[in-house]
């Protein structure tokens, strides 16, 4: 209905930007706000803007606004490839609550970029939050301001420059050490170059410095695989699990090593839960 993938939509979900409820087999069930939040996010993504800055910008907004959020005209703008939002005649940046002169150009929303979203600026806060850090130069040229800023230079690079998105991520996770998905493709970036104990060491830190991260689990069951360490990778793919029962992918993987360790009835209960997911 929103054009959107699952994928997709679990990435927004996972960032808090939306908070469905849960219903029957644990189900998300989404509120008439939630799936304008998600419209919100693909128009964004129509006018080009980077994934992650989307989910960063409206997490970032959510976290400002209070918890309940009712449908109040805030518009949520593309400008460039930033996110500017507009409540009248006030305006700023969803990435820093940075407003914006009356004299700077009005923002141009590209396709369907501007949507009436349930959101409103908090009243307690009239003034501008502090802005971001000074810009930071990688000897790559790329620019950033903090972690998620090289967090999302790495991404942009990794199809390109391998190694300038290895420093990226290492410069986030220096920025901030709980920057779990910085972790997740700086290991990712280790194993698929065949660096299996320094991608091993990766993902075993972050689970120890961010916050419960699926992925992280789960890329360290693929690496426990690799190794030959099969009770591991299982250890590994059920805590995924754990932390989000809706990955379907971790199911899979574990029906084929149960198969693999001779428990056929474990393989098929695995195996139906990956069914019913996809």
């Amino acid at each position: 209905m929103l054009g959107l993938s699952r994928g997709a939509i679990l990435s927004v979900v996972r960032s808090g930007v939306v908070r469905p409820a849960r219903g029957q087999r644990g189900a998300y069930r989404f509120s008439f706000p939630d799936l304008v939040l998600l419209r919100t996010a693909r128009a964004l993504a129509d006018a080009d803007i980077p994934s992650r800055r989307i989910t960063r910008s409206l997490r970032r907004l959510r976290e400002q606004l209070p918890q309940e959020l009712p449908l109040s005209g805030l518009r949520i703008l593309a400008d460039g490839d930033s996110v500017v939002v507009q409540d009248g005649a006030r305006r700023w940046h969803a990435d820093t609550g940075q407003y914006l002169l009356a004299l700077d150009a009005m923002p141009a929303a590209r396709g369907s970029g501007g949507l009436t979203v349930d959101v409103r600026p908090a009243p307690s806060r009239p003034g501008a939050a502090p802005a971001a850090s000074a810009a930071l130069v990688e000897e790559d040229g790329a620019h950033a301001r903090d972690a998620e800023d090289w967090l999302e230079r790495g991404c942009e690079l990794e199809s390109t420059d391998v190694a300038g998105a290895v420093r990226a991520y290492r410069r986030a996770l220096r920025l901030d050490a709980r920057c779990g998905d910085a972790y997740v493709n700086l290991g990712r970036l280790m194993h698929l170059q065949g660096r299996l104990q320094q991608a091993e060491e990766i993902y075993r830190s972050g689970m120890t410095s961010a916050a419960a991260n699926p992925l992280l689990q789960f890329n360290l069951a693929v690496l426990m695989e690799d190794l030959g360490r099969d009770e591991e990778a299982i250890a590994a793919y059920l805590q995924s699990l754990v932390h989000d029962p809706q990955l379907a992918d971790a199911h899979y993987n574990l029906s084929l090593l149960y198969e693999k360790l001779g428990q056929p009835q474990v393989a098929l209960r695995h195996l139906r839960e990956y069914r019913k997911l996809t």
